[in-house]
């Protein structure tokens, strides 16, 4: 390594690391906890389940949106500047929704302005930086590492959450998610201290291409197969997830079930998901990651039938919240894994941001399209079934998706 090529150190790296896992214990923590809020907010300020779901669509939307923007600017400048702007977002949003009496605030603020910071403070950001600190034979289980670590912020929100909306209503609970902001900020710093240190690939990686322009990245990642084929079942992902995470807590109350078991059932999501986020990114280095993230699609689907199927009990719910946890934030690293391994890492932010807008798309419908059935039905049996069908179908077509490299990737490794 040259003077003028100079490497990250391993402090540098696990300040990466450590930084992005923070991060994402606190955005993502708190993402996944807006389901209990619902009944709450929407009593509070006198909005129907559609409009308040309208708001987590949006923010959905907006994430998935922005996301490739934002994975572009951090790909050029750094990802400190957007990790710290994703902060301040966050917290602006968080305040806006403590105030609002109206749709068009919770819009605004649970919208419009966290679906913005999402973009900057969550899962692609987080993994594109920790994957350019490590070397390719340590990638995937360092993805897995990060997306375990920051899951384990649903099983510290969910909790407080509902203990502060029970003990002192819905606006303190936000307060409280505004401390956890303060927390981010040093996470969000940090995950931006690789920016610039790394000048040409680790050893053996070959997969950095300093002369490679954003424009072809882009034409070369749409003109693959697999990529399409796996963006296209990311939107099943999204659609299945934030289903969950929205309508459970409704679904349980429609039960006669208690709204801690709603906390207790996200805290037991996020809780495993860190076991699972881990050993998948684990397996992924040792399997063929589309064979996995098949797998998880189809192993969410059944679980999903076996739980919608009868009635709703403690014990039946957290069984099921447990096993959706360990099939959870794990596509993540894979994901993220299959990028790296096909298009190399110089746009990696990017390319992951442009699946996540699939992710996302399918987190708008989720949300939205589950509130909608249940305002038209009275009931959430459509659309889990809808879920289930889409589920099986992506997880199909996901083990069977096209994973060669490009011809650039190919001729590097030649």
């Amino acid at each position: 390594m040259t003077p003028s090529s100079p490497s990250i150190s391993r402090s540098q790296a696990l300040t990466v690391i450590i930084g992005a896992s923070v991060m994402l214990t606190m955005s993502m923590g708190m993402r996944q906890s807006f389901g209990l809020f619902v009944t709450p907010v929407t009593q509070g300020i006198g909005v129907s389940v559609g409009d308040f779901t309208l708001a987590l669509a949006l923010q959905n939307i907006i994430w998935g949106v922005t996301q490739p923007l934002t994975g572009a600017v951090a790909d050029k400048f750094g990802v400190r500047r957007i990790t710290l702007l994703g902060t301040i977002l966050y917290a602006a949003g968080l305040a806006v929704t403590m105030v609002a009496q109206s749709t068009f605030a919770l819009i605004l603020g649970m919208g419009v302005l966290i679906g913005l910071a999402m973009s900057c403070v969550s899962l692609s950001l987080a993994l594109a930086a920790s994957a350019k600190v490590v070397s390719p034979a340590k990638r995937s289980m360092t993805l897995g590492l990060v997306s375990s670590l920051g899951s384990i912020g649903s099983f510290l929100c969910a909790p407080m959450a509902q203990g502060l909306i029970v003990a002192h209503g819905w606006q303190i609970a936000l307060a409280g998610f505004l401390c956890l902001c303060v927390v981010m900020i040093p996470g969000a710093y940090f995950a931006g201290a690789g920016d610039g240190k790394v000048k040409r690939p680790l050893p053996g990686a070959m997969d950095r291409d300093p002369g490679l322009s954003l424009k072809a990245a882009i034409n070369e990642a749409l003109h693959h197969k697999g990529y399409i084929t796996m963006a296209i079942a990311f939107f099943v992902c999204g659609l299945q997830l934030v289903f969950i995470t929205t309508h459970l807590p409704a679904y349980l109350a429609l039960c006669g079930q208690s709204p801690e078991l709603s906390a207790t059932a996200l805290a037991t999501i996020g809780g495993f998901n860190a076991i699972g986020c881990y050993v998948l990114g684990w397996m992924g280095g040792k399997l063929p990651k589309q064979y996995l993230l098949g797998t998880v699609y189809i192993l969410r689907s059944l679980f999903i039938v076996a739980y919608f199927m009868s009635a709703p009990t403690p014990t039946s719910t957290v069984i099921f919240a447990a096993a959706m946890g360990m099939l959870w934030l794990g596509t993540a690293p894979l994901v993220s894994g299959l990028i790296g391994h096909i298009f190399g890492l110089r746009y990696m932010a990017t390319l992951s941001g442009i699946a996540f807008f699939s992710h996302q798309a399918g987190s708008f419908v989720g949300a939205w399209g589950g509130g909608l059935i249940f305002d038209a039905m009275g009931n959430y049996d459509r659309a889990w079934q809808i879920g289930v069908a889409i589920g099986l179908s992506a997880g199909i077509a996901q083990m069977f998706m096209q994973t060669q490299p490009t011809h650039r990737m190919a001729a590097a490794a030649a």
